[in-house]
């Protein structure tokens, strides 16, 4: 018997994971990521355990239509659940103070 998981924000971490596992599933696409990143092939593990780091693999799959595309095809996600799962691990609310 399969558990559901209902908190959007384990639901985003998921996402993301597969986004991550879909990045380093090409050699070439992975090479960009850790040249913009900065990280190596060894600390990626660690790194995952990090909602914001989380955030930014979203965010470097989200910039590219045609990686969008590709990881929604690979995943079997709507282009729309994606982007929900990037602001699920966005930062909090920003709130402006108006005079």
């Amino acid at each position: 018997m399969t558990k559901r998981v209902h908190n959007p924000r384990e639901v985003a971490e998921i996402v993301a994971i597969q986004a991550l596992s879909f990045v380093a599933g090409d050699a070439e696409r992975l090479g960009q990521f850790l040249a913009e990143t900065g990280l190596g092939p060894e600390t990626l593990r660690s790194a995952a355990a990090d909602p914001q780091f989380l955030a930014g693999v979203l965010d470097f799959v989200l910039r590219d239509d045609s990686t969008v595309k590709a990881f929604s095809s690979a995943s079997q996600l709507d282009p729309t659940t994606i982007m929900a799962a990037r602001q699920a691990l966005g930062d909090k609310q920003w709130e402006r103070d108006v005079p």
